[in-house]
């Protein structure tokens, strides 16, 4: 049976790679020109992302049209990795690497902190945490469990209203509220670490379960 915890990072590594090819881009079309500094904008001078300030990425490259490049290669391999080579042995460190090199090269910040924390929930996939498992019983897990699927769509819908969703608003309605744009983040990682935490909880059931249908 399928990891939810591999599902989970798999989903939401999508999502942050989403946006770091779309910082990637932006960075390309401003060409070939040296940034103002470390901390750049993605899209400075576009209306349509006005209301996440322009986009914030940082890069150590000398070269905007180079940082945007490297966004996009990094990207693809962390998109690659999350997706279908993260449940390796060190997978989970691996990714937090690449999590690193987009952080450095123009992904943003957004997409290097999520997956920052999906590569440490990656360290557990097939593998509950002991004192997880001594600490909570069966049937908490089977209802956190039973809850993991409609975490992970709501958490991926919640997401698509940071991005795209403030920007559609902003652009075409004028909703731009400070407050209204921190608590769509806010919840967005909230449903992120929900969808860990019940992902690991499906995972620690269905672990012995397997464990048994071996030994028969």
């Amino acid at each position: 049976m399928k990891s939810a915890t591999k599902v989970t990072v798999a989903v939401f590594g999508t999502i942050a790679a989403i946006a770091g090819v779309e910082h990637g881009i932006g960075e390309v079309l401003q060409g070939n020109a040296a940034p103002p500094g470390v901390v750049i904008q993605s899209w400075p001078n576009s209306a349509f992302f006005r209301a996440l300030s322009g986009e914030p990425a940082m890069t150590v490259i000398p070269n905007l049209l180079v940082t945007g490049i490297l966004a996009i290669v990094a990207t693809a391999a962390f998109f690659l990795w999350a997706t279908m080579f993260v449940q390796r042995e060190h997978g989970g460190l691996v990714l937090m690497a690449l999590s690193v090199v987009l952080l450095l090269v123009g992904g943003g910040f957004g997409p290097p902190v999520l997956g920052i924390i999906l590569g440490i929930a990656a360290t557990r996939i097939n593998a509950p945490l002991r004192w997880w498992c001594d600490c909570t019983s069966p049937n908490v897990r089977r209802v956190l469990g039973a809850i993991w699927p409609w975490s992970v769509g709501i958490g991926a819908l919640v997401w698509l209203l940071v991005f795209p969703g403030v920007n559609i608003a902003s652009y075409y309605y004028g909703m731009d509220n400070a407050t209204v744009i921190a608590t769509v983040i806010a919840a967005a990682f909230g449903f992120l670490l929900l969808s860990i935490i019940t992902g690991h909880a499906r995972d620690s059931l269905q672990r012995p379960a397997a464990a048994r249908a071996r030994s028969r």
